[in-house]
């Protein structure tokens, strides 16, 4: 019993340590941010490799969503002869929450991982060392701009996947109801509303400022050589996984204070 409370005891200690590395590690992006220089070509260049490069992945993952979601959801409405709402629920529900936190995750798995493993990698083989030598600022030019990039990225790649989805789910109903491409979207137009659009893209871009954050803070501070870089790799998914959804049930919260 000694044994698993002293175990429990290291186990919140250690958490709460990271917690509070983690936030001088956010407070210290906030002081670096606005201060120049301004890696702008860094910037772009990693905004093209979190968003170009994730563009297939998100595509196939939201049409996949669009198609399994309305394939699921058919049955049930035609049993309450409801077919006609199918368009508007897809639309709602995928704008809302589904395509947002899928998106997410997959981002959190792609992105998040490969930045801890490319930081992580730095770290062990003494480059961010050396960038810190010859005189250059490696927090300003590896984590401000990873973490604007995946920042800006994300809610782009939201959208992108939301369309991707409502189109997957149109191409069903064609070819089940012979719905006309033009019908099924007016409908959609007609079920979303600026309380729908407005929290959900908000949100995304905290999603997108957590996946680089996490990212960044476990790959900088990557220690024990080469087997902490998959380590690193591994719990900034994991633990940007646990904050996205922290944060989608906060805004969900604040949401239906605002728009009950």
């Amino acid at each position: 019993m000694d044994t698993f409370t002293s175990k429990m005891t290291t186990a919140v200690q250690a958490f709460i340590i990271e917690v509070g590395e983690l936030a001088y590690f956010t407070g210290h992006f906030f002081k670096q941010v606005l201060r120049p220089p301004l890696e702008f070509r860094e910037f772009l260049r990693q905004c093209y490799q979190i968003g170009n490069r994730s563009l297939v992945l998100v595509a196939v993952t939201g049409f996949i969503i669009g198609l399994v979601f309305t394939l699921q959801s058919r049955p049930t409405l035609e049993h309450f002869g409801a077919v006609s709402w199918m368009s508007s629920m897809v639309s709602i529900s995928i704008v809302r929450e589904i395509g947002p936190i899928i998106t997410a995750l997959i981002c959190a798995g792609r992105v998040g991982s490969g930045i801890g493993a490319e930081l992580g990698s730095m770290r062990v083989s003494e480059q961010i060392d050396a960038m810190e030598v010859s005189g250059t600022n490696p927090y300003k030019y590896l984590v401000v701009t990873r973490i604007m990039a995946a920042t800006l990225m994300l809610p782009l790649l939201v959208i992108f996947g939301d369309v991707i989805a409502i189109y997957g789910s149109y191409l069903v109903e064609h070819t089940k109801g012979n719905v006309s491409m033009q019908l099924y979207f007016n409908q959609v137009v007609e079920a979303l509303k600026f309380s729908d659009i407005l929290p959900a893209t908000i949100k995304t871009f905290f999603f997108g400022f957590a996946i680089g954050l996490v990212g960044c803070f476990k790959g900088y501070t990557c220690t024990k050589g080469t087997a902490g870089v998959g380590v690193a790799a591994n719990e900034a998914v994991v633990f940007t996984s646990l904050l996205l959804f922290l944060i989608d049930f906060i805004a969900v919260f604040i949401t239906n204070i605002f728009y009950p």
